[in-house]
């Protein structure tokens, strides 16, 4: 069993309360769904930078992060399939951990 991060891009954020409810249900339920294999539920981020080779800070596309573990990248990336973030325009990469520490 390997560890996966799933790092989100995009999507919108809820601007009533309404919308709230219903995004935090969403992703309760997939959640839900996901059971054991989450490692860390993650968090969305706030303001960020994307520092490159010559310096300088450029904003940073994720919007937020989940840690799993799955079987294998194929697993993974089928878990992340269903991610409330697709339905809201957004993106979810799917990166294996890499154990050196």
């Amino acid at each position: 069993m390997a560890t996966y991060l799933l790092a989100y891009r995009g999507g919108g954020m809820a601007t009533t309360d309404e919308e709230r409810e219903k995004a935090m249900a969403a992703w309760g339920a997939w959640f839900g769904t996901l059971g054991p294999a989450i490692v860390d539920a993650g968090n969305p981020f706030g303001p960020s930078a994307s520092v490159g080779n010559g310096g300088g800070a450029a904003p940073s596309a994720l919007t937020g992060y989940s840690v799993l573990t799955a079987d294998s990248l194929a697993a993974a990336t089928k878990l992340a399939e269903s991610c409330p973030i697709l339905d809201n325009g957004g993106d979810v990469d799917v990166y294996e951990t890499v154990p050196v520490m």
